[in-house]
């Protein structure tokens, strides 16, 4: 398999916290949101799956294995969003919304990291 993220499939993905992984999954939707609303499919698709590479990286990642409902659920859900009929009517803001928060606690796991080894 060739990957866009050729790092990160390579084991870097591995060391992010599930929090990092999403915040960068919720990077690439937001892309894609983006570039759908402003009519560019081939952009689009481009994010759509790099989107699901990393999700997909996500879900190989062993440490994930007892999150795995949620990732998936939220995998066929974007997917639905992104590239079908949106049959769980799914809407910008509320996967915006979704993502803002794992990026929120990235971020307070990268600080709390930083200061850590500041104080050793």
């Amino acid at each position: 398999m060739t990957f866009m993220h050729k790092d990160l499939a390579a084991g870097r993905w591995q060391q992010f916290t599930l929090a990092t992984q999403m915040a960068n999954i919720g990077s690439e939707v937001e892309r894609a949101i983006n570039w759908k609303n402003k009519g560019d499919a081939e952009s689009a698709w481009h994010a759509v799956v790099r989107m699901l590479e990393l999700i997909d990286l996500t879900i190989a990642d062993p440490k994930n294995r007892r999150r795995l409902k949620e990732v998936v659920r939220a995998r066929e859900m974007l997917v639905d969003y992104l590239v079908y009929d949106n049959i769980y009517h799914s809407t910008d803001e509320q996967w915006k919304n979704y993502f803002y928060f794992f990026t929120l606690l990235s971020n307070r796991q990268r600080a709390e990291a930083r200061k850590a080894r500041k104080e050793s």
